[in-house]
């Protein structure tokens, strides 16, 4: 399975922004993803992602945040992001589990990758 995002870019605060994640294969109907970002320095954190009952999850500190969905039939998970802040800069990955039943936060339970979309938010 291959996974690659797409939609970030410089933003200015207070806008919104979309990132795709598109799947080689049929796998989002069904099985759980999640999106991850990396701010600079920082560590990989979790910040939304579908269960693999279709349910949205979203982490507490990006509640009214951001808004995850997805299109399965066109293999592609998005995230809006609502507002942006200069913190909210990031490199922002999506991944998908193929064998998880519900939604874990647990980065290492995830098991394909995508390569990441740069999203830069200038004050």
């Amino acid at each position: 399975v291959q996974l690659v995002e797409s939609g970030g870019g410089l933003v200015q605060t207070g806008e919104s922004l979309t990132l795709s994640c598109t799947a080689s294969e049929f796998v989002f109907d069904g099985n759980a993803m999640i999106w991850v970002r990396q701010a600079p320095g920082k560590e990989r954190e979790a910040v939304a992602g579908i269960g693999s009952d279709g349910s949205p999850h979203v982490e507490t500190f990006m509640k009214g945040g951001v808004t995850v969905s997805s299109d399965n039939a066109k293999n592609t998970a998005f995230l809006q992001i609502h507002n942006v802040k200069p913190e909210d800069t990031a490199v922002y990955y999506c991944a998908e589990a193929t064998v998880m039943n519900g939604f874990s936060w647990y980065l290492g339970a995830w098991t394909y990758w995508g390569q990441g979309t740069q999203v830069t938010v200038s004050s």
